[in-house]
């Protein structure tokens, strides 16, 4: 088909839409939005049953994926920049170590994650969202589901990881990071490491948390302790198989 390259694509779910019947909003966006017709208020309890869905399908795919490692990072880092082959070789170390790699499917820091596992004949798991800007899983998932709702998709990321590696990025890498932390200091999810890659990139944050929110008594000492920091990706599996010594994941 000519010009197809060109063409705009929405996945919903299981469901892919193009050109003139991509909505205008994403199923997040519609379901958080309190305006408009009140229509919405009678629709609502048929979107807990998509929801619930959701999870099931969620929980059923990933239920025998055994021990995983999830990364996150910036979609607009590009191929052949730096980040994208520490990312890259982050995963190969990963999968070499006996993991699987879960990212959130997408282009950047994502596809090199992704791309590392799948070339080193690893567990490539990819769990997109539906994105205004963003259509598919990148072509080196080779476990793929793709999610309506952010915060199930976010479950079933802190459910299925047993370490979380975070990469330069953006809001979305920051929101996964506090996610993460603040699961694990609270203790709704295992105590599992969570490394942060680029000492240049994450300074700024890591000072302000010591001399800002350490030092005014929102946080102590251990939940600093939390977060680990690397730049070379064997230091990254170090960390995370020193971690994990003596625990088992079945």
């Amino acid at each position: 088909m000519g010009g197809s390259n060109s063409r705009r694509v929405r996945r919903q779910g299981p469901v892919t839409l193009r050109d003139k019947q991509i909505p205008a909003t994403t199923t997040d966006q519609r379901l958080l939005d309190r305006r408009g017709p009140s229509d919405w208020v009678h629709t609502d309890p048929w979107r807990v049953m998509r929801i619930q869905a959701e999870f099931v399908e969620g929980f059923g795919f990933l239920s025998e994926l055994g021990k995983a490692v999830s990364v996150f990072g910036s979609a607009r880092t590009k191929p052949g920049t730096p980040e994208y082959q520490k990312a890259q070789d982050i995963a190969s170390g990963l999968v070499k170590a006996g993991y699987a790699v879960i990212t959130g499917g997408g282009p950047g820091i994502m596809e090199a994650a992704n791309r590392g596992a799948f070339e080193s004949n690893g567990t490539s798991v990819g769990l997109g969202i539906e994105l205004p800007l963003e259509s598919g899983l990148n072509e080196y998932v080779n476990m793929g589901i793709e999610f309506r709702y952010f915060f199930v998709r976010k479950t079933v990321f802190m459910k299925y990881s047993q370490a979380f590696v975070v990469l330069p990025g953006g809001y979305g890498t920051m929101d996964e990071l506090f996610e993460a932390l603040t699961l694990v200091a609270t203790g709704k999810i295992t105590r599992f490491p969570i490394v942060l890659v680029g000492s240049e990139y994450w300074s700024g944050l890591l000072d302000w948390l010591k001399t800002t929110m350490l030092a005014e008594g929102k946080i102590g000492h251990d939940e600093l302790a939390l977060l680990h920091q690397a730049d070379d990706p064997d230091e990254v599996v170090s960390i995370i198989r020193e971690a994990h010594k003596g625990l088992s994941f079945a």
